[in-house]
């Protein structure tokens, strides 16, 4: 935003220095007020045309289906199964509208520097034609390789309706439109409209810098999904299952140094003073860990960041052959790439209900105020240890490691590399939306694949 008011203000400065030239036109007089208001509506249309790409047809001509590239007001796209209608059928803002049939496709063949915030198009049946799909791709390396943008959308109404996608796609990026479905009925697609991707700020807490997975919120009005930020990690949590639906936090070198292990488990009075707190007790003879989500481990720089890992909202009920087994061996696994120059990002959550601790299958324990989970998930963001906002830095290069757990007896010995899954995985399974402030087409990349890198 601050390289766009620098541009409108050379701008207006240009302009001006225009108009006291001996070789332009005259310079408005002071009652010409008319040519002052419209040049500064033109200086600011232009540094608005920067932050925001709209294609509304207006300018072109295409009158067949067969494939042909258009001059259009945005540049050179590429039209097949489609052209430029303006019939009384046609359903368009202003006077045309793209018209597209079969499994017709319009695409830009430009590049858009300065990425994709978000993307609107406006959409509607061609006359009385039946309802089409279509989806919105995208591609950051000059048509190369696409990726699908948000959901199918079905297009099924005469009047014009607007479809919305979040793209935040950084860098260079151009878009095509696809009609996927409706075979021989058409679809009017009109003002295509792509604004410049900013990322959103960085958060207040650290342990957020990746993202909030749930939306989670600091009001006991969200009972289920309630934001806590502490010092060394932040979390949202469930009233009504006694246990954090996630834990998030940050571990670097700072936050490692010899302070023990203070073991002194307790309530976590920062809760709503009407709200059931867990205790110290509350797991006593159920057969299950209390297992912490931000471990002990990752906080010994001081006391204090030491103790506050044992507050009784930072545990789950684990099985012991979990929690003493693999999950206790990734944990140590993260701090060895600390010690090796790296940073992390680690968010660890659970689903479903029901696990099998030492004493038996228990979907409860503490007279069914602490749900027990069934399966239990880590995703880990490893990054060269660096300055900035490290979401920022993440690329489709970055190694990012998801696993997914049963919480059951009988895997201490298993390799926790052996749980690996994908991040896309466990956010349909858990219900949450992982490394959100990641650019979206690099969240496409890194979310789909499967790590394969070392265990130790």
């Amino acid at each position: 935003m601050l390289k766009l008011r620098h541009l409108f203000a050379a701008i207006v400065l240009a302009i001006a220095v225009s108009a006291c030239s001996d070789n332009s036109i005259n310079a408005p007089d002071a009652s010409d007020a008319t040519t002052s208001v419209v040049t500064k509506v033109e200086a600011e249309n232009l540094a608005q045309s920067l932050s925001t790409t709209t294609e509304g047809f207006e300018s072109g001509t295409k009158t067949s289906y067969a494939t042909a590239t258009v001059t259009l007001g945005t540049g050179s796209w590429t039209l097949s199964d489609a052209l430029i209608g303006s019939s009384s059928s046609d359903r368009f803002v202003g006077s045309r509208s793209a018209r597209v049939i079969n499994n017709g496709r319009i695409t830009m063949n430009f590049d858009r520097s300065a990425g994709a915030g978000t993307i609107t198009v406006r959409h509607a049946v061609f006359g009385s034609d039946g309802a089409s799909s279509w989806e919105l791709w995208a591609s950051t390396n000059g048509g190369s390789t696409w990726t699908k943008i948000g959901s199918t959308v079905t297009t099924s109404s005469a009047t014009l309706q607007t479809a919305s996608f979040t793209a935040n796609i950084a860098g260079t990026v151009r878009i095509e439109i696809r009609k996927v479905s409706g075979g021989g009925n058409r679809i009017n697609i009109d003002d295509i409209s792509i604004t410049s991707f900013s990322l959103p700020p960085p958060p207040a807490s650290v342990h957020l810098n990746m993202g909030n997975p749930s939306g989670a919120v600091a009001s006991v009005n969200s009972p289920t999904n309630y934001l806590m930020e502490k010092v060394g990690y932040a979390l949202s949590y469930h009233r009504d299952k006694g246990i954090p639906n996630w834990v998030s936090w940050h571990l670097d070198a700072s936050w490692l140094g010899s302070t023990p292990r203070q073991d002194d488990f307790r309530a976590d009075n920062a809760l709503p003073a009407d709200w059931y707190r867990v205790s110290a007790s509350s797991y006593s003879g159920s057969g299950f860990d209390r297992g912490h989500n931000c471990p002990s481990a990752d906080r010994t720089r001081t006391v204090a960041h030491n103790s506050e890992t044992f507050l009784m909202t930072n545990m789950i009920p684990q099985a012991p052959d979990n929690n003493q087994g693999p999950w206790v061996r990734m944990e140590d696994y993260i701090r060895s790439l600390v010690n090796q120059g790296n940073e992390c990002y680690v968010i660890m959550g659970q689903y479903g209900v029901g696990g099998t601790g030492s004493n038996g299958y228990r979907t409860t324990i503490d007279n069914g105020r602490v749900t027990v989970p069934q399966r239990i998930w880590k995703v880990v963001v490893v990054l060269p240890a660096a300055s900035g906002d490290d979401a920022t830095r993440v690329t489709t290069s970055t190694r990012v490691i998801a696993v997914d757990m049963p919480n059951t007896q009988g895997i201490r010995n298993n390799n926790w590399g052996s749980y690996r899954t994908t991040v896309d995985a466990i956010e349909a399974a858990a219900g949450v939306d992982l490394l959100s402030r990641v650019p979206a087409s690099i969240q496409a990349v890194i979310e789909s694949r499967v790590d394969n890198g070392p265990t130790q």
